[in-house]
């Protein structure tokens, strides 16, 4: 049973990301299936707020897209991004309540790794200031790594996300030492994170089990999702999906409370 005097984790927030539901429109044109419907959907089963990742190349989510999601959505609008000047200016222009920088190469199939915010903190720093001066919450998505977890601070983001793909592919690959260091590193990650002032969320690979483990970590106050629940639409459909992992992540909260 709880301590009545030590406070609960604040609510896990659930994100969800629709950018393959662009790329499934994509792979044929047209304007179906839409992301904006399936962010409306989501939202009425329960997701706490919508992700996008607007590519140089546009190879799912297009510039419209996020237009539409701005325009039409009840809840937070996460718009992920590199720190590029085309982006910046973009996201300036549609205002979302969240901007999420990432590393972004034109070769990779997904986001590889985290950002890179000690190696490239002078050219991230401009990109931050004007995101923070124009009201937009600034999020970096890093690996769970001291040095890149203290300089996110000193860049003044007020969020960092934690990448948590190295640690979702060694326990769906079963190697369960791996699994263990990865697993140590996101924990230990969000402990200094939180204590450094810094909002805390995390995703990338993330499935109902895997949310379900980190959703017990009380720094951690949202996750962000979005592949993973695309699969799974296409066989219990999409509310069903979220609902899913919604009811599985307060699974996990409850451990936290415990």
């Amino acid at each position: 049973m709880s301590d009545p005097a030590t406070p609960h984790p604040p609510k896990l927030r659930l994100g969800v990301n629709v950018d393959h539901i662009a790329t499934l429109r994509n792979a044929r044109g047209g304007r179906n299936p839409d992301p904006v419907r399936a962010a409306l959907v989501a939202i009425e089963a329960g997701a706490d707020g919508i992700t996008a990742h607007l590519r140089e190349d546009r190879r799912h989510i297009r510039d419209a897209d996020m237009a539409r999601l701005k325009g039409e959505i009840s809840k937070p609008l996460n718009f992920e991004m590199a720190a590029t000047a085309e982006m910046v200016r973009l996201a300036l222009a549609t205002r979302p309540h969240a901007c999420c920088l990432v590393p972004e190469r034109r070769e990779e199939l997904t986001t590889e790794g985290g950002l890179d915010v000690v190696g490239q903190h002078n050219a991230l720093a401009p990109a931050i200031a004007r995101l923070n001066d124009a009201g937009i919450r600034v999020s970096l998505f890093i690996a769970a790594d001291p040095a890149q977890i203290e300089m996110a601070a000193r860049l003044r983001a007020p969020v960092i996300e934690i990448h948590t793909g190295g640690w979702c592919d060694a326990v769906a690959d079963g190697h369960q030492d791996k699994a263990a260091g990865e697993w140590e590193r996101i924990v230990a990650g969000a402990r200094l994170a939180d204590s450094a002032g810094l909002e805390v969320h995390a995703g990338h690979g993330l499935d109902y089990a895997t949310a379900e483990q980190i959703a017990a970590l009380p720094e951690i106050v949202e996750l962000n999702i979005g592949y993973f629940m695309v699969g799974e639409a296409l066989f219990v459909g999409l509310p069903e999906s979220v609902r899913t992992m919604r009811a599985a992540m307060d699974r996990g909260r409850s451990r936290a409370a415990a």
